[in-house]
């Protein structure tokens, strides 16, 4: 058996590397689509709730876990932002409307991020594997070292 070359070691392991590092920042975008989509949720929850209110009162969260009872005057028209630093008016129902349809596509994003991260963790194992590999080649053919 030929000794396995140190290039081709450090090789592999660089591209162990930089694919944990990508499984990495995918696994980030995959919380962070998961949590818009949750706020998406919890908005079109809120949207519904608001307007079974019997007198219009809601919670509105201020931050830091405080929160002040409001009363909303007009719960049937809600601004809505569509990004870009865009919002526009829509109804209650229009804007339910766009928060699930939102919602679905932050999960079908996160399918295919998910996929994408399976493949990237394929490869890794992949490369694992051949490193482990050379590596015991390497102390199978270098015993007395």
């Amino acid at each position: 058996m030929d000794e396995a070359d140190p290039r081709e070691l450090q090789s592999l392991q660089y591209y162990l590397n930089e694919y944990g590092q990508q499984a990495e920042v995918f696994a980030h975008q995959l919380q962070v689509l998961d949590q818009q989509r949750l706020e998406s949720l919890a908005a079109v929850e809120t949207l519904q709730s608001l307007s079974s209110a019997e007198d219009g009162t809601v919670l509105l969260p201020l931050g830091g876990g405080v929160s002040v009872r409001v009363q909303v005057p007009d719960p049937e028209n809600v601004l809505v932002a569509i990004g870009a630093g865009v919002t526009v008016g829509r109804s209650a129902a229009e804007a339910v409307s766009y928060l699930e349809d939102r919602a679905r596509e932050l999960e079908a994003s996160e399918k295919k991020l998910s996929e994408t991260i399976e493949k990237v963790r394929a490869q890794m194992n992949e490369i694992a594997a051949r490193l482990d590999a050379a590596y015991r080649q390497q102390q199978q053919t270098a015993p007395g070292r």
